[in-house]
C-alpha cells in the first residue's frame, strides 16, 4: 500500500478533446483552484515524447498546489515524471506488476464487478475506479455498473473507491449517498466554460454528502 495521504473526493481525469483552444495546464490549473483533489493525466492517441512533454508541465502544477498526480496506463511516463501515481484497466499493465516496478507509489485500477474488486485489493490497488455509472461520451467502451452493484463494492473492500462516468451536478449526490470516497469527472468540469466555478460546486455538493 501506498504511504501517500490521498483525498478522493473530486478525482479529474483529463480529456483534451473538451477543451478547445483552451489549454490544459490552465484548466487544470482552473479545476485544482476549485476544489478538485486528485489529478489522473490520460492521453491516449500522442507520442510518447508529447506525453512526456505534458505530464512534466502538469506534474509542476500539480505539486505547487500539493495534489496528487496519476498517469494513466503508462508507467514509463509515470516513471519519468515522477507521478505520485499510476491507474490502469483490466486489460493494462497488471496490477501486480505495476506494484512491483513502482513501489510505494498510489495503484488504482478500473472495476465494474465485486470480484475484479477483491482481486485488485487482494493484489495491493490502493484504490479502486467504479464504473460506469451512466452512459458517457469520454469512454463508450465502458461497462455499466449499477447503484446496487457500486453498494456492494464499497461494501465488500477496505480501500477506497471512486465512482466514474457520466457524473455530474445533478447527479453527484446521489453517487454519493452510496458511501463511497469521491467521484471522477471528466466532462462535467472540463467541458464547462467556468471550469474553477463547476469544480467548486460539485465540492460543495460532496462536502453536503458528509
Amino acid at each position: 500500500m501506498s504511504e501517500i495521504e490521498v483525498d478522493y473526493s473530486l478525482y479529474l481525469v483529463t480529456d483534451r478533446e473538451l477543451l478547445g483552444e483552451r489549454d490544459l495546464c490552465d484548466c487544470i490549473e482552473e479545476a485544482i483552484k476549485g476544489g478538485v483533489t486528485l489529478v489522473q493525466l490520460r492521453e491516449k492517441s500522442v507520442s510518447t515524447r508529447e506525453f512526456l512533454q505534458l505530464a512534466l508541465r502538469v506534474k509542476e502544477i500539480t505539486s505547487r498546489y500539493k495534489i496528487p498526480l496519476i498517469i494513466n496506463d503508462r508507467l514509463d511516463i509515470a516513471l519519468a515524471v515522477d507521478a505520485e501515481g499510476l491507474h490502469v484497466g483490466q486489460d493494462d499493465l497488471p496490477m501486480i506488476k505495476a506494484k512491483e516496478l513502482f513501489p510505494n507509489k498510489i495503484i488504482g485500477v478500473s472495476v465494474s464487478t465485486q470480484e475484479e474488486a477483491l482481486l485488485a485489493q487482494e493484489q495491493g490497488a490502493d484504490y479502486l475506479g467504479v464504473g460506469a455509472l451512466f452512459k458517457t461520451s469520454t469512454k463508450t467502451d465502458a461497462t455499466e455498473v449499477s447503484f446496487e452493484q457500486l453498494k456492494l463494492i464499497k461494501n465488500s473492500v477496505k480501500i477506497p473507491v471512486v465512482a466514474i462516468g457520466g457524473i455530474n451536478l445533478t447527479n453527484a449526490l446521489q453517487v454519493m449517498s452510496t458511501g463511497i470516497d469521491g467521484i471522477s469527472v471528466v466532462s462535467a468540469i472540463l467541458a464547462k466554460e467556468n471550469i474553477q466555478g463547476a469544480a467548486k460546486q460539485l465540492q460543495d455538493i460532496i462536502k453536503q454528502s458528509i
